[in-house]
């Protein structure tokens, strides 16, 4: 079986969380969103991985590399335009062939696994009862309103009979995650349906295809967290469960004026002094806290620098520097970005944000 991620503003119309890089590159836990699918995949077994790029692309293969990091060999298929989900299948033909295959969107995470997902698709279609084999099988999720999601109306066989997009009237509560598993009888579907009305091919209207020509189409309900890290508030809370699961370490040094209190994993060449740590916090290698308080749920990349400053529940990117500033909060912050408190008189607001940026002022 082989592996297929969307990644880097490939697949759909979606800008990236920052300006100057691709979303799935953002860190939870200071390791990029990505890794964890490349991860999950190579623990279910899956050796071959195809990773759709789109205009971010040199900054995906810079970080991923021909994926011997990770035990896999990677393969990039560029996409120039973000023309659907359906439409990644399109173009990775050559990469997939005759394989079965799970396809996963890149800015996923999730708490479970994908090993008893791809074992059970994987036994399924090794019956020997044709019938019984089937041709997809998609990952779901309870959600309490779905009408925000594209939902799967399932028969009590378990087989699914009809996915709805964002429907007003949704037929369930179950939700697609945004994991499915494939035979070759998709690259059939996938160039059978026509755009839909924003002129993308889109990957629901491919498994109702299947479903329409009766063919089996499987589901699995999802057991724990799922959460989409398109969105600042998301990408915290993600970052939240990361931490609360982490289990701590110390590489980097603390001097005797500090205090480290709960789960903290301090990396290597990381400098704290006189402060005071309260995990779960990660902090990335060669970062320098000085007089400053770093509480709960905090990521510090590489290269930070945060000075007489005090910062909780917020996600802070490679070399950027807090300094001077009483309580930040709630806030992603991205890479070589300064955030430094004037001392000049009279004081002024002054900012310079990228693309779809957002200051809250109190």
């Amino acid at each position: 079986m082989k592996g297929l991620i969307l990644s880097g503003g490939a697949g759909t119309r979606l800008r990236p969380i920052t300006h100057t890089s691709a979303k799935q590159l953002v860190p939870i836990a200071n390791k990029p969103i990505l890794f964890y699918g490349i991860e999950a995949m190579a623990r279910a077994g899956i050796r071959e991985i195809g990773i759709i790029v789109g205009s971010t692309r040199e900054e995906i293969k810079s970080a991923v590399g021909d994926g011997s990091q990770f035990g896999v060999k990677v393969t990039y298929i560029p996409q120039d335009e973000p023309l659907g989900l359906a439409h990644c299948v399109l173009i990775a033909d050559k990469f997939l062939g005759d394989d079965d295959f799970i396809m996963y969107l890149g800015d996923n995470m999730l708490e479970q696994g994908l090993e008893e997902f791809v074992t059970d698709f994987e036994s399924a279609r090794a019956s020997k009862n044709e019938n019984d084999k089937p041709s997809a099988q998609i990952l779901l999720c309870h959600v309490e309103d779905p009408r925000h999601f594209g939902v799967a109306e399932v028969d009590k066989n378990g087989h699914v009979v009809r996915l709805v997009e964002k429907p007003k009237d949704p037929p369930s509560d179950l939700a697609l995650v945004g994991v499915y598993l494939f035979d070759k009888t998709i690259n059939k579907a996938v160039r059978s349906i026509k755009p839909s009305a924003r002129g993308e091919l889109e990957i629901t209207d491919a498994i109702q295809w299947l479903v329409d020509n009766k063919l089996s189409v499987r589901h699995k309900v999802l057991q724990g967290w799922w959460i989409d890290t398109g969105k600042k508030d998301p990408l915290l809370e993600c970052n939240r469960l990361v931490l609360d699961a982490m289990t701590p370490r110390m590489d980097g040094t603390v001097d005797a004026a500090s205090q480290i209190q709960g789960r903290v994993t301090i990396e290597k060449g990381a400098k704290i002094s006189n402060s005071r740590i309260r995990g779960p916090v990660v902090i990335g290698p060669d970062a320098i806290v000085e007089d400053s308080y770093i509480g709960p749920y905090t990521s510090l990349g590489k290269n930070c620098r945060v000075i007489k400053s005090e910062m909780e529940h917020s996600v802070v990117l490679d070399g950027s520097s807090i300094v001077g500033v009483s309580k930040l909060t709630d806030s992603l912050i991205g890479r070589d970005v300064e955030v430094i408190r004037s001392i000049q008189q009279p004081r002024a607001l002054r900012l310079m944000l990228g693309d779809d940026s957002k200051v809250e002022l109190e």
